[in-house]
């Protein structure tokens, strides 16, 4: 499934920071959201949600995209 890569420069402290949310399908019928965030060039953190169905992971994604937009990140 396609993930959403967002990219933000901070001019204030001169640095990038990168966000990326994925929507996966595991073995177990479930679907998980992969939350991927850091600094450019340096080690992210990570956060995995699973969910029962498509619709609910893909609702959760929205919103995680949606916030990191409201905070000034920007589709790459």
């Amino acid at each position: 499934m396609p993930s959403c890569l967002l990219h933000r420069i901070n001019q204030t402290h001169d640095f990038a920071s990168f966000y990326r949310v994925e929507i996966c399908a595991n073995l177990f019928e479930e679907f998980s959201v992969v939350r991927e965030w850091g600094r450019v060039g340096r080690h992210g953190r990570q956060i995995i949600q699973l969910f029962p169905d498509l619709v609910s992971a893909s609702t959760a994604a929205d919103k995680v995209r949606e916030t990191a937009i409201k905070r000034g990140y920007q589709r790459i």
